[in-house]
């Protein structure tokens, strides 16, 4: 049960980035181009996107299990720091150069587009780089 809602939620999730056109590059590169011809139409995407993730958050907030039993696990994370910064960061500027997030990046690299296959191997290059970094360090401590 779980693997079919998990599978439900990544194609809803896919339909939303699809038809919201968060998965088009150009859009997105439009959106972002605050000093040139701005596209604003993606802020009410996420705006939405925000006010539905608010209300889920604040509903779970209150339970211990989720609807199919599992054990909730929210995040308990708030200080703002260092490595906070700098992922922040980084993720601002892959998306602002290519265009893609993750998400959205997963939705076009399955059309095909060589341009979101090359993040996704960059993306993935990058994740593994951070896990052997923290790794390192957490043996160092």
């Amino acid at each position: 049960m779980f693997a079919l809602s998990a599978f439900a939620a990544g194609l809803l999730f896919g339909l939303g980035l699809i038809v919201s056109h968060m998965a088009n590059p150009a859009k997105v590169i439009g959106f972002l181009d605050l000093a040139g011809s701005w596209d604003p139409s993606l802020a009410f995407v996420m705006a939405g996107a925000v006010a539905v993730a608010a209300v889920a958050f604040a509903l779970a907030r209150h339970r211990r299990k989720s609807l199919l039993g599992a054990t909730m696990s929210l995040p308990t994370a708030t200080r703002i720091d260092r490595p906070l910064l700098i992922g922040s960061t980084l993720f601002g500027i892959g998306w602002g150069m290519a265009g893609f997030c993750p998400g959205p990046a997963l939705v076009t690299a399955s059309s095909g587009q060589p341009k979101a296959w090359l993040f996704v191997v960059a993306m993935l290059a990058g994740m593994g780089l951070h896990a052997l970094l923290t790794r390192r360090t957490a043996a160092r401590a």
